[in-house]
């Protein structure tokens, strides 16, 4: 008893000195935002620049940086946990995409200028949310989601819930299967109020999501098979932060819609930043087939 007692005393001031230590290095080293200061330094040199807009929808507010016209097919990013659309701001600089579609990157609900700390932690309910972007699709086509890690079953559930919306999927190293969520002890912990008061709001909204997620990717298990838009899963091998498995979940689970697994045997979980040449692949290869189905 007394050896258990211990164990569990040595992770409580581990726990501890994390949670002091972090949001310390968090503030020294990045942000999961940017200020409009930094936005428009980041495109200083871009002739064509993005336009950040928000929207009020079910009493939630939406922020969004949209670039390209809304007369052109809509590709919408939609990041993972922590994060905020600045996660796939290199995109907006790509004339290669936004010449051809309407790019959206969004800030989901609880990050970013989206109600930051506020979470949802409903995957059907962020759907719902996140389903007030489609009023900005002129172009008489549907979306192409792009939806990464934490991302990935809102996306999908996105095209579950929204089918005539959603033309295609790309999911980017999806966190899917509930049987591959893992245990981490200090989940709990860091939800006890006393902690989420010392925590970046990101870290705090990251940590009440993923508890809840293994509940709510359970609750998506009978709905896969509705999905029917083309998908194309994105994965690394070396991916230490979601279980490359996700990927054969997602080949079982998709069987009514065209499906493509690209398992990159060199790439991790950060395939937006260190591989996007991935993503802009199939993005284009999509909008390809929304030109010419």
């Amino acid at each position: 008893m007394f050896s258990y007692r211990k164990k569990w005393l040595r992770k409580i001031v581990i726990l501890t000195a994390v949670v002091v230590i972090t949001p310390h290095l968090i503030s020294g080293c990045f942000s999961f935002r940017m200020s409009p200061k930094e936005i428009a330094e980041y495109y200083r040199d871009q002739y064509h620049q993005p336009v950040i807009k928000k929207i009020k929808f079910e009493g939630r507010n939406i922020n969004f940086a949209t670039i390209g016209s809304d007369s052109l097919p809509m590709v919408i990013f939609v990041h993972g946990a922590p994060g905020s659309w600045n996660a796939f701001r290199h995109f907006l600089k790509d004339a290669d995409l936004y010449s051809k579609a309407q790019l959206v990157a969004v800030d989901r609900p609880g990050y970013g200028y989206s109600d930051l700390g506020m979470p949802e932690t409903r995957v059907a309910e962020q759907s719902k949310l996140l389903s007030a972007l489609f009023q900005y699709n002129k172009s008489g086509k549907p979306a192409i989601l792009v939806g990464h890690s934490l991302g990935g079953p809102i996306a999908a559930r996105m095209s579950i819930n929204y089918p005539k919306e959603v033309g295609a999927l790309i999911l980017v190293s999806p966190s899917i299967d509930p049987g591959l969520e893992p245990e981490e002890w200090y989940r709990f912990p860091l939800a006890l109020p006393f902690i989420r008061w010392i925590l970046p709001a990101s870290l705090d909204m990251t940590n009440r999501e993923i508890l809840h997620l293994r509940k709510e990717l359970e609750q998506m298990l009978p709905l896969w098979e509705e999905i029917k838009a083309p998908t194309t899963v994105i994965q690394g091998s070396k991916d230490n932060l979601v279980d490359p498995d996700n990927a054969k979940f997602a080949q079982k689970m998709i069987i009514n819609a065209p499906l493509k697994i690209q398992v990159e045997t060199e790439a991790d979980h950060f395939i937006p930043w260190n591989n996007p040449g991935l993503i802009k692949s199939a993005i284009l290869s999509y909008l390809e087939e929304v030109e010419n189905p």
